[in-house]
């Protein structure tokens, strides 16, 4: 197999896997195989090279890529000269890791949060014993969503020194250093 050959398959594995994963983060395959496509090209690329790229219909392209905008993961980049938008992926691993972290804070365990409160304030009245299982299960649910919240929020507030160095700390995940 030549170098090239070897490129545009692992290039293609790496979409398609990136794009499975997406699935996992909360969006669909499609939008994850755009980001991945961009977030492994030098240039940025209009909305046709998209499509053509990974074989998907103007619609598709155009709904991920702006899609993509919302959620901070890519930028649209205006070239000279040219009447057609280009979209650039954020390419900072630490950077695309926090802003996953806060949609899905914000559109996962928010929400989340907000019914089991609604859940505890509407049952602590109840005096039977369903009921109170029912509203101690929903406290202790409550809390424990509350706090992955909050430290989803301290995590996407941290620069990436700082946290690889905290959760050693506390996890020892980092091999150590010989000396």
């Amino acid at each position: 197999m030549s170098a090239t050959t070897d490129f545009e398959e692992a290039k293609d594995d790496f979409i398609s896997q990136w794009g499975a994963l997406g699935t996992s983060w909360g969006i669909s395959r499609t939008m994850a195989q755009v980001h991945a496509l961009l977030m492994i090209s030098p240039d940025p690329l209009s909305t046709d090279q998209c499509m053509e790229e990974l074989q998907i219909s103007r619609g598709n392209a155009h709904t991920n890529l702006k899609e993509l905008v919302g959620w901070g993961l890519i930028k649209i980049v205006v070239k000279k000269g040219e009447r057609k938008e280009f979209f650039e992926a954020e390419k900072d691993v630490w950077k695309v890791f926090t802003i996953v972290l806060r949609e899905r804070k914000r559109r996962e365990i928010d929400p989340a949060v907000e019914l089991l409160k609604g859940c505890v304030d509407r049952s602590k009245a109840v005096k039977t014993a369903e009921g109170k299982a029912f509203h101690e299960q929903m406290k202790e649910l409550e809390e424990f969503a509350m706090f992955a919240s909050k430290v989803g929020e301290k995590i996407s507030h941290l620069k990436y020194g700082p946290a690889v160095k905290f959760a050693d700390k506390f996890l020892g995940l980092l091999p150590k250093q010989k000396n």
